[in-house]
């Protein structure tokens, strides 16, 4: 698949195509801040990339590496200044702190990209057995791991936030869940929390993220609750893709979830409302692209992002599966790109949450 070479929205043909095959075959560096295991999508460094948080994974492999704040690219023993200036985020001065019973913050709560402060409310997912497991996702591996604690109550939340506010300049925050077997699938612990938070900072931008509720009103208590945007994750919006990457999700018809989105549009309005979509997963770059232009029209903001494989999950631990090719991905991210900004969409205006950081995809980079 050929890629496109004119410039299109505000990056430079070249600029966008090295950050898509950064997205994709990461750098070498020393990155403080760093995602690991979890729900995804990979594992990576968080810098400031060209003046634009990025998370890229962070590979000894790479061609990529980082010297004197500058990227450069080594190839056939020479190396290149690409031109682009790189600063690792800094570890935050809320890591340093614990609940009154002895919590670590970071154990509840985390920094990514440059100042948003993300959070899975309950670290367990009712569909991570084997069979029904999305196989890019480790969620339950870093509660294992004792990186985190299973359920983070409102207060302890409030806490954070409050402290991650004050002591390092968050700007938003990003609360999901793993699934429940409860009809709202999560999302009226979500709702406890973003009070809580909204509580104690008010006027906190909050994403929240969670399965369409079979009870769509659930969708009316996290705006009520002070959410500013929410994520309805689809990941790709092929059956067959689906069925072969999240089992469990499958389960849930595409109806529901155009009908939550139809309803999350509804009450916190156009592009207030978003889905991730992976390339990468062997769905066609067509439909993948057309899907995406269903969503623009319905006011669904498509956050595109690489498939990139993540350590102890299905994709890795099973199937030994790869990252997409660059060239697919910034063709892919090019396209939407040009949806998005035709209709008038930049992630930045969904106000808080994963396309407002923009970190893990290459969309920002388009002005979109």
């Amino acid at each position: 698949m050929s890629c496109p070479s004119t410039t299109s929205g505000r990056g430079t043909g070249g600029a966008v195509t090295t950050r898509a095959d950064v997205a994709v075959r990461g750098v070498r560096l020393a990155a403080p801040v760093r995602r690991t295991g979890g729900a995804g999508p990979s594992d990576d460094g968080h810098v400031v990339l060209g003046g634009l948080a990025a998370a890229v994974p962070v590979r000894p492999d790479s061609p990529y590496l980082v010297r004197g704040g500058r990227l450069l690219l080594e190839e056939l023993g020479a190396v290149t200044d690409l031109g682009v200036d790189v600063v690792p985020v800094q570890r935050p001065r809320f890591y340093d702190l614990s609940t009154a019973d002895g919590v670590p913050y970071e154990k509840i709560a985390r920094l990514h990209g440059r100042d948003v402060l993300a959070t899975t409310v309950v670290q367990t997912c009712a569909r991570y057995a084997p069979d029904q497991r999305c196989r890019f996702c480790a969620v339950e591996a870093s509660l294992e791991a004792g990186d985190t604690v299973a359920v983070k109550t409102p207060a302890a939340l409030a806490e954070v936030a409050e402290a991650a506010v004050r002591l390092d300049g968050v700007k938003h925050v990003v609360m999901t869940t793993g699934t429940s077997t409860a009809p709202d699938r999560g999302a009226r612990h979500l709702a406890r929390c973003v009070r809580a938070v909204q509580r104690a900072v008010p006027g906190l931008p909050v994403q929240v993220q969670c399965e369409p509720p079979a009870d769509l009103a659930a969708i009316g208590e996290l705006r009520e609750a002070g959410a500013t945007s929410i994520g309805i994750h689809v990941e790709s919006l092929d059956e067959a893709v689906r069925r072969r990457w999240t089992p469990g999700k499958a389960s849930v018809p595409l109806s529901a979830y155009r009908a939550a989105w139809a309803e999350a549009v509804r009450v916190f309005g156009r592009n207030r409302v978003s889905t991730y979509l992976l390339v990468g997963l062997g769905e066609d770059a067509d439909e993948l692209a057309a899907g995406a232009a269903e969503l623009v029209a319905m006011g669904v903001y498509p956050f595109v992002v690489p498939f990139r494989p993540l350590a102890g999950t299905l994709a890795v631990d099973v199937d030994g599966a790869a990252a997409p090719d660059p060239a697919v991905l910034e063709d892919v991210t090019r396209r939407v790109a040009d949806l998005l900004r035709a209709a008038g969409m930049r992630g930045a205006d969904q106000g808080a949450g994963c396309a407002a950081c923009g970190a893990c995809s290459v969309l920002q980079d388009l002005g979109a």
